[in-house]
């Protein structure tokens, strides 16, 4: 025997912050960004086939003013990182992020100075999403992950200090053009020849 019991019918216990949170789940519109290859695999997320919609999700904005969720479709360039910053400022709060491909999440095959090694170098990130590319399923798997992440997730100050903790640990990480280099470009050359098998 409990409360609900108790209570006339039409009545509904919760709280505010399963409400607030069903809410923003249910109303996410991704930011119309794509960087590279994985860009595709995000379209592709917008057919039929896979039919984003479901989610509540099918207006991808054309302006971050009026988004909240950017996924970072595919590398990003040295050049392009102020850009990303930049479009990640405009959006309102509460926002969200998700990496999608081995690029954008650790520079993938890019281990060059062109490539940010990691795009929580310059904003934070909720989900990752491995894959070269990730498929759309891959995409809408991460997507969920989002929606459970959104719904248990405290309202006010709670967020917006996780929110500043990241993003002072992706400011504290060492800079690409400062990492030791991985392997060395020219010991090829010092190396010994083989046996020449045409002699």
């Amino acid at each position: 025997m409990g409360l609900e019991e108790k209570l006339p019918a039409g009545f509904a216990l919760t709280t505010l912050e399963n409400v607030v949170g069903y809410m923003r789940k249910a109303s996410i519109w991704p930011a119309t960004f794509g960087l590279a290859c994985c860009a595709i695999e995000m379209m592709a997320v917008g057919t039929p086939d896979y039919d984003i919609a479901r989610f509540g999700m099918e207006r991808f904005s054309a302006t971050p003013r009026q988004a909240d969720l950017m996924i970072v479709a595919g590398r990003v360039s040295q050049k392009m990182a102020p850009v990303v910053r930049q479009v990640y400022d405009q959006m309102p709060n509460p926002k969200w992020v998700i990496s999608m491909g081995v690029c954008a999440s650790s520079g993938g095959m890019f281990n060059n100075y062109a490539i940010v090694q990691g795009v929580d170098h310059i904003i934070p990130v909720d989900i990752y999403l491995p894959g070269c590319p990730p498929r759309p399923e891959m995409l809408l798997n991460a997507i969920i992950e989002l929606h459970e992440q959104i719904q248990t997730a405290p309202l006010g100050v709670n967020r917006v200090a996780a929110a500043r903790a990241a993003e002072e640990a992706a400011l504290r990480a060492t800079p690409t053009s400062q990492m030791a280099p991985t392997h060395d470009h020219l010991a090829h050359l010092a190396a010994p020849t083989g046996k020449n098998l045409l002699a």
